[in-house]
């Protein structure tokens, strides 16, 4: 099998990490946007996620002989390694509740600012834990001040999103008042077909605009508590700051559950059972309750494999830089969706100091990378 093993290679592997990591998300609120149920939309990205983790089983995971307790995947699924393999599993819970979390927060607070604050608590909790998991390979005078850059984000990313509902309220006071439910808020039914004509183009940013994506959508968000949406994105959070120290423990054993002699789990056996448990938990969820989705799905199995395969090399705590994919996603949101457009130069500042932060953050948690001897 090819494992990275030098520096150079996992930090390479961390930031492509990144931009899928960043991208994928993007793309599920893209398709909230157009009205399409979170539902469905699920089910496509975490079976198109699974379907990734078996195919880099079966080529990296595959290539070349076994080496000497580091066996290839295939040889490893009959091994006795089960403890290791469950708590694997558990760490593919963890992170399907907080991307399906992540879903449904996005309508409320935002694709930038979701990704901001369940990114800054996955790094402030589970780097922490990865450290101390990983033997402190990792450069703690380094290390740790990036954590807290990724702790001031997270109190940047909340005022960035107080700042930006103000704005958006102040927005909606404009329009007339026969427009306006009991909430304060424009109906559903009649604003459009007074305001906007068959011909007209929407700004993106305008009061109207509001209005129409609001109509589009699948969730709708006007008149709900702002503490929902903030509610559930530090959920995810504390979910995504759980996966990673799980995977560190399934592929490294700190806590010795399997027998002498049997290998470790190797990054692409312990991905594929990372990934059962995430796809069986998605379905189970959506079940009870085709497309871009699968890309966005191909996207997060992509960034997650080379986030585990650059861990395994330079320290799951360095890898955890990918978590500033709020870089990529604020990137989009920006640009695609038009997230913060005639905002009060407030939000901008706000907005501004917060993707500084991120890119000291990612600059210090890459310097902070060790080199694991075994």
């Amino acid at each position: 099998m090819y494992l990275v093993e030098s520096k150079g290679g996992a930090i390479a592997c961390m930031l492509l990490a990144l931009v899928f990591l960043g991208t994928w998300p993007a793309i599920l609120a893209q398709l909230e946007r157009r009205g399409r149920l979170p539902q469905h939309t699920y089910l496509d990205y975490s079976l198109t996620n699974f379907l990734t983790a078996i195919v880099i089983a079966l080529t990296v995971g595959q290539i070349g002989d076994d080496k000497p307790g580091i066996p290839n995947f295939i040889a490893q699924i009959s091994q006795d390694n089960w403890p290791c393999v469950l708590i694997a599993m558990a760490g593919g819970v963890f992170l399907s509740l907080g991307n399906l979390s992540t879903q449904y927060a996005c309508p409320f607070v935002g694709l930038s600012v979701t990704e901001v604050i369940t990114s800054s608590i996955a790094v402030v909790l589970g780097t922490t834990l990865n450290y101390f998991l990983d033997d402190r390979i990792n450069r703690a005078e380094i290390l740790f001040p990036g954590v807290g850059c990724f702790l001031i984000a997270v109190c940047l990313g909340s005022a960035v999103h107080s700042s930006n509902a103000a704005d958006n309220a102040a927005k909606l006071q404009s329009l007339p008042n026969y427009c306006k439910d009991g909430t304060g808020y424009t109906s559903n039914h009649s604003f459009l077909d007074f305001v906007i004509h068959k011909d007209d183009k929407v700004k993106v940013g305008s009061p109207e605009y509001l209005v129409e994506l609001e109509k589009k959508r699948a969730i709708k968000v006007f008149g709900k508590s702002i503490w929902l949406g903030l509610g559930t994105t530090f959920f995810a959070g504390v979910c995504y700051s759980l996966f990673s120290p799980a995977f560190n423990l399934a592929t490294n054993d700190q806590w010795h559950t399997i027998r002498n002699g049997v290998p470790h789990l190797v990054v692409y056996t312990a991905f594929f059972y990372f990934l059962v448990s995430f796809f069986s938990i998605a379905l189970i969820l959506n079940i009870t309750f085709l497309n871009w989705a699968f890309l966005a799905g191909v996207l997060c199995g992509l960034g997650n494999g080379l986030q585990f395969m650059g861990g395994q090399a330079a320290g799951y705590a360095a890898a955890d830089c990918v978590q500033a994919l709020p870089l990529v996603s604020t990137f989009w949101g920006v640009l695609v969706f038009g997230e913060y457009r005639r905002s009060s130069r407030r939000t901008y500042i706000f907005l501004v100091s917060m993707l500084l932060m991120f890119i000291v953050a990612v600059g210090v948690l890459i310097a902070s990378s060790g080199h694991r001897k075994n």
